[in-house]
């Protein structure tokens, strides 16, 4: 079975002087190796082959075969490292919390330590009659949550 190590490895390489950064690699017992990256403006494809071609001057199939996927993260699908949520500070997410509980807002802060959202609810300050819509802050660590991700409105 190929190293996920020395996959890894090679993808660093080839990122170094790019603006891409690693999301995941899987590397099964089969020798199916996935690996995803992303950047803040988008992935595209010719930069997904480039880095294929580049793992593949580096591995050698005589010695193991395998198989070999390069992407994206994919639209809608859960943030898996700390860039990602840095990345789309100012974007709307929905969450599910660890004891079950949906939310959508925006993701307001991102770091090392965990992220912040910001939802609108309605809430009845003192001396009105009817609740109004305000921002409230909702502070998570990463642990605090199953999933986070881009929430896409296609209205």
């Amino acid at each position: 079975m190929i190293d996920k190590n020395i996959v890894k490895d090679i993808v660093e390489e080839w990122i170094a002087d790019k603006d891409y950064f690693l999301v995941d690699i899987s590397v099964s017992t089969q020798n199916e190796i996935v690996v995803e990256i992303d950047h803040k403006e988008g992935v595209w494809i010719d930069d997904c082959c480039d880095l294929s071609r580049f793992i593949e001057a580096r591995l050698n199939r005589d010695i193991e075969d395998y198989e070999l996927e390069v992407g994206s993260a994919g639209i809608g699908q859960p943030f898996k490292i700390t860039q990602q949520y840095i990345n789309n500070v100012g974007n709307a997410v929905e969450l599910l919390t660890n004891d079950g509980k949906k939310m959508k807002g925006t993701l307001t802060k991102a770091d090392e330590q965990g992220f912040t959202i910001t939802c609108q609810e309605k809430v009845k300050t003192e001396g009105s009659k009817r609740p109004k819509l305000t921002d409230v802050e909702y502070p998570f660590n990463y642990n605090d949550v199953k999933w986070v991700k881009a929430n896409i409105d296609f209205k």
